[in-house]
């Protein structure tokens, strides 16, 4: 394998080794975090840090808790993929409510933990393979899911037997939503707010892995853009009687994207109308059941979710999103007053920290971010971290987790609120190439754009184009993020002139930039794609638009094969890797939010569906797709592979027995050898 491939294999695409999933514990004096022992480690350990002595323990080695070949359970494993994890070891954890100790699942077995003394971690009792465990508040209990149950230990089941899953999210939910669970303790930890699901509606998508021949095949609910969702309900399970049903009208509002207990007396939701055109916070009484309205966001095209909100601020006013006239900003409304202005695009609201609000914000190039204090009266703001690069943050109790990302890597700080200054040890291997992309916004639309050249290119020599895309709502490509380049640098050393274009319906540039994608993709995807491309061809002499690639995976892969399906004067030759060919086949949640239903847009669907252009295809084209997908299922790229075959047009084709959306380390890599030998001959350099 070519070195620079073989390295990022074996770093786990240089993540292996930097700590991730930091929490704050103990109100700010202890920080929670999972890493590995090192850059070729894969297996993440739960570790703490004292922030007073600055110590750094590891809490919880997973080598000497479970085998490594263990089985994980079909629903911790599907979690790992909404979370996009693939690392064997300690995925997740959660905190007991003080922050002294914490609990986690490993291959269906269940530990607890404390930081207080240095005791082994010591394995709970369960009744079966455990999920998702979460503690109550003082963790003497620990509510936990198995085989589509809820469990407490000690206590045992208290869901009643029938058809539904009990205390997980469901696909909709983790998958699009940006909820990933499905139960909560009560801040006096006596009793549980969960979710009960029932699915038995939904069509099956069945999945049979040649990677696992003596497997039987496995199948799991999919709900598909058009059909019926899964039936969601929230109960609350007292201490003592008889559980309670919170009310809403859950046939006009069937999605809730979030919920927790505000105290003891109240517990707090978020429900959405299917189309996603309005969405209301409601406080829900856990005695009665009965629910009321706090605040209503409506859009007329969709509500894009901008984490965080909607939430009761400590004072009782409502914090919400909305977007300045025109569309032309993202911001907070207190009470639904704004409080900033157009210049500033709010991307997430952090928590109240020092008596403002902490927020990620974008101003002026998005492929940076800040991170800023706001004054919820919309008075002042000031900086927390507004350097160049992509700052994030993390506050509980006065102390302050900032993490800031550039060419030269990723530095994690943390401000005590005593005043200390830390750092989080990154033990990942160091990137080994610094990266800068040349940045530019063109056309009348002022696309964000991307090019990367060969690190010893010689002006005057004309290269072949790469578009290294993805292009679909919710992922921005262009970032100071440093480890995305790597791959990117790698294909221009080979020979490339590597473009990357965020196009209308990306995120972060504005809400009517986002909001331009709503009833079509291709259209504006293609449109913009051509444009950004040519304009970059003018400004860059060197780039030979006679010769141009296009590779992506999921909606990237999507737009690689539409770029050689319907515009061959342009696209000489695509990779498209897990490419979902027809929207009418795609769920819910994603779907209908930007294209409606199916049965309401039929003309909308067709014009986004790659299969009736097969007969069109003129230039090489290779099709990759994981037979384990669960987020787009090979049948896409096997049904366009059927339509070109009808149709007459040689192309390849590339599956992957055991992959599935999220590829593990190494196979990205060993494609990427692949697409490369692919793309020199299609192109004939």
């Amino acid at each position: 394998m070519d070195p620079f491939l073989e390295l990022s294999a074996r770093t786990g695409r240089f993540t292996f080794g930097a700590p991730r999933s930091i929490t704050f514990g103990a109100h700010g004096k202890l920080v929670y975090f999972l890493r590995s022992t090192g850059p070729t480690d894969p297996v993440e350990g739960l570790w703490v840090l004292d922030a007073e002595s600055g110590a750094e323990r590891l809490l919880a080695d997973p080598r000497q808790l479970a085998p490594s070949s263990g089985e994980i359970p079909e629903p911790e494993r599907r979690l790992r993929e909404r979370l996009r994890l693939w690392a064997p070891g300690i995925g997740t954890f959660a905190l007991t409510g003080d922050g002294t100790g914490a609990v986690f699942a490993l291959h269906g077995r269940l530990f607890r933990v404390s930081a207080k003394d240095t005791a082994p971690p010591v394995e709970l009792p369960v009744e079966g393979p455990a999920f998702d465990p979460r503690p109550n508040t003082d963790g003497s209990r620990t509510a936990y899911v198995s085989e589509d149950a809820l469990h407490v230990t000690p206590g045992g089941r208290i869901t009643p037997p029938d058809r539904a899953r009990w205390g997980m999210a469901e696909f909709a939910a983790a998958e699009e939503l940006g909820r990933t669970r499905g139960h909560w303790w009560s801040p006096d930890g006596v009793a549980l707010l969960a979710a009960r699901v029932d699915e038995s509606a939904l069509p099956r998508r069945w999945f049979a892995d040649p990677a696992h021949p003596e497997r039987a095949p496995e199948s799991f609910a999919y709900p598909q853009a058009g059909g019926p969702n899964a039936d969601v309900q929230l109960w609350v399970f007292p201490a003592q009687g008889q559980p309670v049903r919170l009310n809403w009208d859950s046939t006009a509002f069937p999605y809730v994207s979030d919920a927790d207990w505000a105290s003891a007396e109240e517990v707090l939701l978020t429900v959405q109308d299917r189309l996603q055109h309005t969405v209301l916070h409601l406080s829900a009484d856990p005695a009665s059941g009965r629910t009321r309205e706090i605040s209503r966001t409506v859009h007329p095209q969709w509500v894009d979710p901008l984490p965080g909100t909607p939430c009761r601020l400590p004072d009782g006013r409502a914090l919400t999103a909305m977007d300045t006239a025109g569309g032309a900003a993202r911001t907070l409304a207190v009470d639904g007053v704004p409080v900033t202005g157009e210049g500033v695009q709010v991307r997430r609201f952090v928590g109240v920290h020092e008596g403002a609000l902490l927020v990620e914000v974008g101003q002026g190039d998005p492929a940076g971010q800040q991170v800023l204090l706001l004054d919820p009266d919309g008075h002042h703001h000031r900086p927390v971290a507004d350097g160049p690069g992509v700052h994030s943050a993390k506050a509980s109790a006065g102390s302050l987790l900032l993490t800031s990302a550039g060419p030269d890597g990723v530095i994690r700080s943390i401000r005590t609120s005593d005043g200390k200054e830390l750092t989080l040890r990154d033990l990942a291997q160091p990137l080994p190439m610094r990266v800068v992309p040349r940045l530019a916004r063109v056309t009348d639309r002022a696309l964000p754009t991307a090019l990367v050249m060969p690190r010893h290119h010689v002006p005057g020599n004309r290269l072949p184009v790469l578009l290294d895309v993805y292009g679909g709502p919710g992922y921005q490509a262009i970032s100071w993020e440093p480890r995305r380049w790597q791959l990117r640098q790698w294909w221009a050393d080979h020979g490339f002139a590597v473009v990357t274009v965020d196009n209308r319906g990306t995120p972060h540039v504005s809400p009517a930039f986002t909001h331009a994608m709503f009833r079509g993709f291709s259209a504006v995807t293609l449109e913009d794609q051509v444009d950004a491309l040519r304009s970059l061809g003018e400004a860059h002499p060197d780039l030979d638009l006679g010769r141009v690639g296009v590779r992506g995976w999921s909606y990237g892969g999507y737009l690689a094969a539409l770029a050689v399906l319907r515009r061959p004067d342009v696209f000489h030759a695509a990779v498209a890797g897990a490419a979902p060919t027809d929207f009418r086949h795609y769920d819910t949640a994603y779907t209908e939010r930007y294209l409606g239903l199916p049965q309401d847009e039929p003309e909308v669907y067709e014009r986004d569906c790659l299969l009736g252009d097969a007969a069109s295809l003129e230039r090489p084209l290779m099709l990759v797709h994981g037979l384990a997908d669960d987020n787009v299922h090979p049948s896409h790229s096997l049904l366009l592979s059927q339509a070109l075959v009808s149709a007459g047009r040689p192309h390849h084709m590339l599956t992957l027995p055991g992959v599935s959306h999220m590829t593990p380390e190494g196979t990205m890599e060993r494609i990427a050898a692949l697409e490369l030998a692919f793309l020199r001959d299609a192109l004939k350099r």
